[in-house]
């Protein structure tokens, strides 16, 4: 008879069981749940009188935790379709939202679950939204140059879409402690912050790695998605930062810094290859910039680094900062790649006029890129620095050769003035006064900045010039010095004027001659030594004893 009970119990425990799971199946919950209640509290009521060894009671409690699992498994799937389905989920929504809030309240009372119900929905709403994010069109980007560019509009339209939704119909069907809006904005933030790391990972082009940052710190919290119109005044009091994992913004900037790097490189490259070929190979005279002999690749470059100046900045001035400096950290190299690509492809010039135009022509290209340059000096303090240093080492070795080649073709015609033949020969001179000259028509093609270019050429010549009166002990007898003072005054006259012609600061310079005239066109010692004294303190490179040597 007591087995007979037994079993009559157990097979109507067993018919409760498949009857509330029958109601689980067919989301008919409110009943279920009532049963659910029924049989747990039974369950409390034999745990208060058998104590917890009885086997009946272990099985009664297995039931339970299978029928709760089941419900809240029901429920959960619920949630995570409750916004693509709003119509057919609205009633069964409000049982939910009660069986969660009953359940909360039942926590710790014996057979239900493990674990909190709110953060079971919570859960659930970001499935949800997981779900729906993945679902999102996303084109093979072998097959779509714009796949990115589509995604992330199609992304930010879904998220409107879904959120207007639960601002206008899901939120009603739960009670205001569920703080159904902001749950649903949450698990936005955090379910596209999951969704963009995967889809990081298939970026690399430049274009895309902008359109990704700029959709991320500036799309998504713009009028555009989560500062929508139609989420308002709800939005009013909520957050539109995206959840991110820790450095994933950070590794994105650098990321998109080196293919700042790369893409400047394949600038600078092409520049290069088009100055050979078309430059180079062809010697092509150099172009012409407001008089002064140019080559437009510094604009070509400037124009590149402000273009992504500008378009970072759009996305934050950190970016523009480390854009910028990205770019100089390139740069840096491009002297001395164009300087070892010129000598292997133009040395064969030397000494033709055109070499000399090439070295002019990027003498005033490469001082107008390091001006454009210098405007990025605050931001990025070392690497302008470092750039400077490169272009500056250029720049000797340009100028230097355009000194040197100079020099050594004046030579010879300065070795032999002041030679007996000096005071009724001018052939010296006007060599010398015809390479001088046509080396003021190359300083007038040179921009104004390189002024230290005339001035040390200045500083040479005279040095040079009064250099002969110094080494040759030159007689000037029977008023011959009259005429040598006169000699030199008319050849000063005319070096001053070149030299004033190619923007020479030196010009201090400019009276030496005039006085070694006058000293030269006395006619004893003592006019001569008087006039020494004023000379050799104005000019100290030149001795006394030299001076009055070369004078007798």
């Amino acid at each position: 008879m007591i087995r007979w009970m037994q079993r009559t119990r157990l097979e109507t425990r067993t018919g409760e069981v498949m009857q509330i799971n029958k109601l689980i199946e067919n989301e008919v919950l409110e009943e279920a749940h009532l049963n659910l209640l029924a049989l747990r509290q039974e369950f409390q009521q034999e745990q208060e009188q058998c104590g917890e060894d009885s086997m009946e009671l272990a099985k009664k409690e297995k039931d339970l935790s299978l029928l709760y699992g089941e419900l809240r498994n029901k429920i959960n799937s619920l949630v995570r379709d409750s916004n693509s389905l709003p119509n057919r989920n609205k009633e069964l929504l409000v049982y939910v939202s009660r069986i969660i809030q009953e359940e909360e309240k039942r926590a710790k009372d014996p057979g239900g679950l493990p674990g909190s119900w709110m953060e079971a929905w919570r859960e659930a709403v970001l499935e949800g939204v997981q779900a729906k994010l993945k679902s999102v069109h996303l084109e093979q980007k072998e097959k779509n140059a714009s796949w990115l560019a589509v995604h992330l509009g199609l992304l930010g339209k879904a998220i409107v879409e879904d959120l207007e939704s639960v601002r206008r119909h899901l939120r009603w069907s739960y009670p205001p402690s569920f703080r159904v809006f902001s749950t649903y904005v949450d698990s936005y933030h955090k379910a596209v912050g999951q969704h963009l790391k995967t889809v990081e990972q298939q970026v690399m082009e430049l274009k895309d790695l902008y359109a990704l940052l700029d959709w991320i710190i500036n799309r998504y919290k713009s009028e555009r998605i989560m500062g929508s119109v139609s989420l308002q005044p709800d939005m009013k009091d909520e957050s539109t930062d995206l959840q991110l994992e820790e450095n994933f913004l950070k590794r994105l900037k650098n990321k998109y810094c080196c293919r700042v790097k790369a893409d400047v490189r394949s600038t600078l490259d092409r520049i290069i290859t088009f100055e050979n070929e078309d430059v180079w190979r062809e010697r092509r005279s150099p172009d012409k910039d407001d008089d002064f002999l140019d080559s437009p690749f510094h604009m070509d470059i400037w124009t590149k680094v402000k273009s992504f100046a500008t378009n970072s900045r759009k996305i934050d001035a950190e970016l523009e900062q480390k854009a910028v400096c990205s770019c100089l950290e390139e740069l840096k190299d491009f002297p001395g790649r164009f300087e070892a690509e010129f000598r292997r492809h133009c040395s064969a010039l030397k000494p033709q006029p055109l070499w000399t135009e090439y070295q002019i022509t990027y003498i005033n290209s490469f001082t107008s890129l390091l001006q454009h340059m210098e405007g990025y000096r605050d931001s990025c303090p070392d690497q302008v620095e470092k750039f400077g240093r490169e272009v500056n080492g250029l720049m000797d070795w340009l100028i230097g050769g355009l000194q040197d080649h100079y020099k050594e073709d004046v030579k010879p015609y300065l070795r032999r003035m002041m030679t007996r033949k000096w005071l009724t020969v001018d052939e010296d001179f006007e060599q010398l006064y015809r390479r001088t000259e046509l080396l003021s028509q190359h300083c007038a093609l040179m921009r104004p900045p390189h002024v230290q270019f005339a001035r040390e050429l200045h500083y040479y010549v005279v040095k040079e010039y009064i250099g002969q009166l110094m080494k040759n002990n030159y007689s000037c007898k029977n008023r011959k010095h009259e005429k040598a003072a006169g000699k030199i005054r008319r050849q000063w006259d005319k070096l001053v004027e070149l030299f004033e012609n190619m923007k020479s600061e030196h010009d201090w310079l400019h009276h030496v001659g005039d006085e070694l005239s006058d000293i030269i066109g006395q006619k004893n010692k003592a006019d001569i030594k008087n006039h020494l004294k004023p000379l050799v303190e104005h000019y100290p490179d030149f001795r006394y004893f030299s001076i009055s040597h070369s004078t007798v």
